[in-house]
C-alpha cells in the first residue's frame, strides 16, 4: 500500500493517509477535497537523486514548486531502494526500510512529504533494486488520477508490473495519459547495459505510442535523447564523442550518448509514428543558447559549458489546441535553476479541458473497450 504523508503539527511529525482502490485495483490517492479537476499544470525533472535533493536543495526546492505550482510532478531518478529484503520479493511501490540507513532515508523522504508544499501531494512510486533509477509521480489531491500503472507492457495481466529500475508510472486522467519515463543511456559500448539496451527500449516504445488508445497521451521524462543538431549547444563536439580507445563497430551509434545518429532517428520515428508533438520547441522555434537546455555537463573539464536537451513534454497532436506553455527553469554554464541536480525543472501547462471533451473521452473510452473485448 502506497503512503501519503500531510504536516500535523510539527514539521517532523508524519502519518499515513487513507487510499483507495479503483476497478482495476490500481491504487488511488485519497483526497481531501470532493471537487475532482483535471490537471493542467506540469512540472517534470531528473533530480539526481531526489532524497538527496530534499537532504541538500530542500528550501530551493520547495520555492520552485510554491513558486510554480503545479498539479503534477514527475521525478526520475529517485534513487532510492525498493522495499524488500535480499533475496526476497521487492515491492517496488515502497520505500526500503529493512535496515538503519534505509529507514534515516526513508524518515528524510517522509518527513519533507508531510509538509507543503509536498504534502499538497499524493505520491506513487516505481523503484529499482538498488539507489539507482526510480521514478515518482506527485499528483495534487484534487486531481487524482483515475488509475496508475508501471510497465509499457498494458495487458490485463501486467498492470501491476514495474518496468526494470523503475523506468515507468503511466497515470490516466478523465481526457488524457501521462507516461513518466527515466529511459536508459545508450552507453558507450555495444554490450549488454549499452546499445542493446536501448534499441530494445526504443523498440518497445514505439510499440507503445503506435498502439491505438482510447486517450491521447502526455509523455514526459528524461528521454535521453537531443533530436536536432539545435538541441545541443556544440553538436560537432558531441556527434564525434567517443570512449578512449573504443570505436562502436556501427556508424549510427558513434557519439556522445543520447546524439547518436541511431537514438536520434529512433525518437524521430516515435514522434512520427506516435503522432506526438515536442512541446517545447513547438513554441521555441529559434535555439535559446542560454536557456534552452536541460542537462549541463560538469562545470570543470572538458565538459564544462556543453549542454543538451534531453527532458521533454511530448503530446498527442490533438492535444495541440490545449497548449499554453513548454518552458525550462535552468540557464547558463553554472547551472542555476538545477537546484544541485545535472538537469533542470522543466514544465508544460495546458487548458482544461472542456465537460464535452471529458464527455466524448469517455464515449469514445467505452467504444474501444468494447472493440477490445
Amino acid at each position: 500500500m502506497k503512503r501519503f504523508f500531510k504536516s500535523i503539527g510539527r514539521e517532523g511529525s508524519f502519518k499515513r493517509l487513507a487510499t483507495s482502490r479503483g476497478e482495476d485495483d490500481t491504487p488511488v490517492c485519497a483526497a481531501e477535497d470532493t471537487v475532482k479537476r483535471e490537471p493542467t499544470k506540469f512540472l517534470s525533472w531528473n533530480t539526481n537523486s531526489f532524497l538527496l535533493r530534499l537532504k541538500t536543495n530542500r528550501e530551493e526546492v520547495f520555492s520552485l514548486l510554491r513558486r510554480l505550482d503545479p498539479d503534477v510532478i514527475a521525478i526520475q531518478e529517485v534513487r532510492i531502494p525498493s522495499a524488500g529484503r535480499k533475496g526476497e520479493p521487492k515491492n517496488r511501490c515502497e520505500l526500503k526500510d529493512d535496515t538503519n540507513p534505509s529507514r534515516e532515508d526513508k524518515q528524510i523522504m517522509m518527513r519533507a512529504l508531510s509538509v507543503s508544499p509536498l504534502s499538497d501531494y499524493g505520491v506513487w512510486w516505481s523503484l529499482g533494486d538498488s539507489k539507482y533509477g526510480g521514478t515518482a509521480l506527485l499528483v495534487k489531491h484534487s486531481c487524482s488520477p483515475v488509475s496508475i500503472s508501471y510497465s509499457l507492457d498494458q495487458s490485463d495481466g501486467s498492470k501491476l508490473k514495474h518496468e526494470p529500475d523503475g523506468r515507468v508510472i503511466l497515470a490516466e486522467f478523465h481526457s488524457f495519459r501521462l507516461l513518466n519515463t527515466y529511459v536508459p543511456n545508450n552507453g558507450w559500448k555495444d554490450e549488454d547495459n549499452g546499445f542493446p539496451r536501448r534499441r530494445a527500449w526504443d523498440a518497445r516504445m514505439l510499440e507503445f505510442v503506435k498502439r491505438p488508445h482510447k486517450k491521447p497521451l502526455i509523455w514526459c521524462g528524461d528521454l535521453n535523447v537531443s533530436h536536432e543538431d539545435i538541441d545541443v549547444s556544440h553538436p560537432d563536439f558531441f556527434a564525434n564523442a567517443k570512449l578512449q580507445g573504443y570505436t562502436p563497430p556501427n556508424t549510427e551509434d558513434i557519439g556522445q550518448p543520447g546524439f547518436t545518429l541511431g537514438e536520434r532517428q529512433r525518437f524521430a520515428d516515435c514522434l512520427s509514428e506516435g503522432d506526438l508533438v515536442d512541446t517545447y520547441r513547438s513554441l521555441h522555434k529559434e535555439q535559446e543558447f542560454d536557456t534552452g537546455f536541460t542537462w549541463s555537463g560538469n562545470p570543470v573539464g572538458k565538459y564544462r559549458g556543453k549542454r543538451m536537451r534531453i527532458d521533454y513534454f511530448l503530446i498527442s497532436r490533438k492535444l495541440v489546441n490545449r497548449l499554453i506553455s513548454s518552458d525550462i527553469h535552468g540557464q547558463g554554464i553554472e547551472q542555476e535553476g538545477f537546484c544541485g541536480s545535472d538537469h533542470c525543472p522543466i514544465t508544460m501547462e495546458i487548458q482544461a479541458a472542456s465537460k464535452e471533451v471529458v464527455r466524448l473521452e469517455c464515449i469514445q473510452s467505452r467504444q474501444v473497450d468494447s472493440l477490445d473485448t
